[in-house]
């Protein structure tokens, strides 16, 4: 019985939390390009001073990355979302709350898919992307998504102890192990929307920026690399969330 409680586990991970399976639907974890290019991702925030810690280094290289943001950090922080809009980076939607339990039925799950879209309308967004929380899937997810006009995505975790904040150098020799044309890289500037310690983090990106360029890799933005649009073309409904 432990064996086959642990072999369901396993499978249920693998269905629903998975980087890489796409048994609810699409959900890209790499672009495929034959080029050296990357995509670096940062979820959770914003959350100072690391968020801005890494907008200063990443305009430093004229690079542009994505975000994908928490609803309530985006109230949080508004000015820390325009800043990253007027460097260029791309931010997406990663829920209101970040809660687990609010990922587990349609009618929550919705709930935090609104809410969040509405947080990044206060900033002038209508985003078209849409990473969830700890990557999980619901078979809801869907038609959440579609309703909203938002598409899926997913990427592979920088290391799986990043929540920890292990060495900088740690981090990002498991990125580098693991990078390849066309590979989304999963970063943390947040914590579950709360605030949190990512200075490691802040150091591992640097780390990898510097590695990846000397190795003759580019950057871009997830929607340059999968070919989709970044944002809506509608008119974002400027709805305060109190």
């Amino acid at each position: 019985m432990p064996l086959a409680g642990a072999a369901a586990a396993a499978a249920g991970y693998w269905f629903l939390m998975s980087p890489y399976s796409q048994a609810l639907g699409p959900f890209p974890y790499r672009g495929a390009r034959p080029d050296k290019v990357v995509a670096l991702t940062f979820d959770d925030g914003p959350n100072e001073p690391y968020t801005s810690q890494l907008a200063d280094f990443l305009a430093q290289r004229q690079i542009r990355a994505t975000f994908f943001q928490v609803g309530r950090a985006v109230l949080r922080y508004p000015e820390v979302s325009r800043r990253l809009l007027a460097d260029g980076h791309v931010i997406g939607n990663h829920s209101f709350t970040h809660e687990f339990t609010n990922c587990l039925s349609p009618s929550a799950l919705a709930e935090e898919v609104r809410l969040g879209q509405e947080a990044l309308a206060t900033i002038g967004l209508r985003p078209a992307l849409y990473r969830p929380p700890w990557l999980l899937r619901i078979p809801a997810l869907r038609g959440v998504l579609a309703d909203h006009g938002l598409r899926a995505v997913s990427g592979e975790f920088c290391h799986p102890l990043e929540v920890f904040q292990p060495r900088a150098e740690l981090i990002a020799d498991r990125v580098l192990a693991k990078a390849r044309p066309g590979s989304i890289v999963i970063f943390h500037d947040g914590y579950d929307g709360h605030a949190g310690n990512r200075a490691s983090t802040v150091a591992a990106a640097r780390i990898v920026v510097d590695r990846l360029s000397r190795d003759g890799y580019r950057f871009a933005t997830v929607d340059e690399l999968l070919g989709v649009p970044a944002y809506q073309q509608q008119e974002p409904a400027l709805t305060v969330v109190g």
